[in-house]
């Protein structure tokens, strides 16, 4: 059976507070874990009020803390927001709090405003142009194999697992070229997912750490005991969605049912583009997409996204998920 993974957003719903998103991401991590998914990871979004993963490693701390053995990390570090040095320090602390158990999945999206540029004290567009060295960088301070001028401690030979993100060609070749692990965010832009996996397979170089193209592909996965259920849970992260691209985020709205039937039709087509890499449905409708999917892609491994405002319907949704797919393993 393919791995699968869950990328968590840590949501803050309408009428909750950041604790309680903070309480139930911790929720998802144990049920991830005790149901069997390999690793959880936390997204960097700042400035956005019904995300609170802005703290990203503060938060796979938390994440740490009450579990025992899935694996935890970012999904991912934008790396234009910070310095390579920075990151090496916070996910070095973070290996040595957790040994054997980090992931730092890096992003070049400085996903930022000049609002956010002024509070972060950087020009994020010119320092998105440095990305490529910066992520040779932050791999020598965390391996120690190249002969720098400062060693980061902790990091400084760490066992954290890189992984490049991207959403289009460049993360791919960048990947490919770096012999990295790969993750495509087709969850919400899976235009250019095909050419970039096929890409970076085709011009993978071995390093160090990885002998072979390993890539991870990304999927809003919500699973109910029925395909209307499923779809009224998703309707919360539908709505978020269409707010977002609308320039009006924010909190994690209740679920609407039949939501999508009353949206203009310029929202509904943009909903409809995300289904080439959604799963909402029954256990049986989900391990159905999963799998057309996991063919599609030859992934080795799918992290499940998604949102639901009930924060129990989506560990339910995780444990559903992986009954279902285990289901396939029993079959054959």
């Amino acid at each position: 059976m393919t791995r699968l993974s869950v990328l968590d957003l840590i949501p803050v719903r309408e009428g909750g507070t950041v604790s309680e998103a903070f309480a139930a991401s911790a929720q998802l991590a144990r049920t991830a874990e005790a149901a069997g998914y390999h690793r959880f990871w936390i997204a960097e979004h700042h400035a956005m009020e019904g995300i609170a993963g802005g703290a990203t490693s503060v938060a796979i701390a938390h994440i740490g803390s009450v579990t025992r053995t899935i694996r935890i990390g970012s999904g991912g570090i934008m790396l234009p927001n910070h310095t390579p040095f920075q990151i090496a320090e916070q996910f070095g602390t973070l290996d040595a709090l957790y040994p054997g158990r980090i992931d730092l999945g890096l992003g070049r999206a400085p996903g930022a405003g000049p609002e956010l540029q002024r509070a972060l004290r950087k020009n994020l567009h010119a320092a998105s142009e440095y990305f490529p060295q910066d992520v040779i960088e932050l791999r020598a301070l965390l391996t120690g194999d190249q002969d720098l001028p400062i060693r980061a401690t902790p990091g400084h030979g760490s066992n954290v697992e890189l992984w490049m993100l991207g959403s289009s060609l460049f993360g791919a070749q960048l990947a490919a070229r770096l012999g990295l692990p790969y993750a495509f965010a087709s969850h919400f832009a899976p235009d250019h997912l095909d050419d970039a996996l096929a890409i970076y397979r085709r011009d993978f170089q071995p390093s160090a750490t990885l002998d072979r193209p390993r890539v991870m592909a990304a999927m809003q996965v919500i699973c109910a005991p029925t395909d209307d259920e499923a779809q009224f849970l998703a309707s919360s992260q539908a709505q978020a969605f269409v707010r977002l691209r609308s320039g009006k985020p924010g909190k994690l709205p209740p679920p609407i049912r039949n939501y999508c039937a009353g949206l203009p039709a310029q929202a509904q087509a943009m909903l409809a583009h995300l289904e080439q890499a959604a799963a909402v449905g029954s256990p049986e409708t989900v391990r159905n997409r999963i799998t057309a999917f996991t063919e599609r892609t030859r992934a080795d491994e799918i992290i499940v996204a998604g949102s639901t405002y009930d924060p129990a319907a989506r560990c339910r949704s995780l444990e559903l998920t992986m009954e279902a797919l285990q289901t396939i393993g029993a079959e054959c």
